[in-house]
């Protein structure tokens, strides 16, 4: 193993120049079982977009579908693989690899020049949605965590601090969690998992009128910082939800309010422990590269689909002429993810 794999402690990683790219093959290999009738598949695929930090490479599939293709959508950066089969197909079958070139993302406050974002892509990400509503109790929170700040960075760190504080990770959540960050607010139960975590964040800043949009994704490797902000083998449950909001001037700023509550809650942190008031320090700005994003998209329509918009795509849907798959079902659905890094 490489041996900046082997570091798992925040407060010892080095302050280092960017990191080089590191190039990964993900595979994704599905089996159904059960199915009737025509069968439809579809599949989050990573970001079609170069980004500083995330360069999408190609794909490539096999399987005993009809047909299979992928198709974006440039308005909700959302790329997705989809297959058919007939229905005389008793078993479908699909492999699909990726090749993904990742690095770590890093905001240097003392840099300012980014380019501006296009004027309709900051609209969309002050929206609100079925799940990430602006008014009421949730602005009502978000001036309350931001007080008298003005600075729209400051802003952005006072919920980040604010999301930290007063949220938990609970692993009990299945899949990345529900996110319907109204129902948690009101309950006062601000408990979940990075999808539930992230969400309120983006929620709180659109709020007060600063563009926030969750990124969906999945780790795909050990991590440099704690144990448990990795993972390796079969990754088919390891999706994870990370935040970035905007300012003028900065651009788009990462945070990952979600794996500072679960280093707490799996390392045991109490709030004075060196190595959280580091990690906490460094998710403000930082997104480790073992993660590769798949979208930005919220109430997502499935092309082809009779069924209902989903919340978030960021786990395989397959529907049959019987309806929809639940994606957890391992009885019907046998779905296997695997991540290896590209020498050279």
């Amino acid at each position: 193993m490489p041996a900046e794999a082997e570091q798992r402690d925040a407060t010892s990683l080095p302050d280092e120049p960017q990191t080089p790219w590191r190039t990964y093959d993900i595979t994704s290999t599905i089996a159904l079982g059960k199915v009737s009738g025509k069968t439809r598949i579809w599949l989050p695929l990573a970001l079609y977009k170069d980004t500083p930090w995330q360069r999408s490479l190609g794909h490539g599939w096999q399987g005993n579908f009809a047909s299979a293709g992928i198709y974006r959508d440039p308005v909700a950066e959302l790329v997705v693989f989809y297959a058919d089969w007939n229905v005389d197909t008793t078993a479908p079958q699909l492999q699909i690899t990726s090749q993904v070139a990742k690095r770590d993302r890093h905001f240097d406050i003392t840099r300012r020049g980014s380019a501006a974002e296009r004027s309709d892509v900051l609209r969309r990400c002050l929206q609100s949605s079925n799940l990430v509503p602006t008014d009421g109790l949730v602005r009502r929170t978000a001036e309350r965590a931001v007080g008298r700040i003005k600075d729209p960075v400051a802003q952005g760190k006072a919920i980040y601090d604010w999301v930290v504080e007063n949220t938990s990770y609970d692993p009990s959540r299945p899949g990345v969690g529900r996110g319907d960050i109204e129902a948690m607010l009101d309950s006062g139960h601000l408990s979940g998992k990075s999808a539930d975590i992230s969400l309120l964040f983006v929620g709180l800043c659109r709020s007060i009128g600063i563009p926030a949009r969750p990124i969906f994704g999945q780790r795909i490797d050990s991590s440099r910082l704690f144990a448990g902000l990795g993972a390796t083998g079969n990754l088919s449950t390891a999706q994870q939800c990370r935040a970035e909001f905007y300012t003028p001037g900065y651009g788009w700023i990462p945070v990952n309010p979600a794996d500072v509550r679960k280093a707490i809650d799996e390392e045991h942190l109490s709030s004075s422990d060196p190595k959280l008031i580091v990690l906490r320090k460094l998710l403000f700005g930082f997104w480790e590269m073992n993660w590769v994003a798949f979208n930005t998209a919220q109430d997502v329509s499935l092309r082809g689909s009779n069924g209902h918009a989903l919340p978030f795509l960021a786990l395989p849907q397959v529907e049959t002429a019987a309806g929809r798959f639940d994606s957890l079902d391992t009885s019907r659905f046998s779905y296997t993810v695997n991540a290896s890094r590209v020498e050279g």
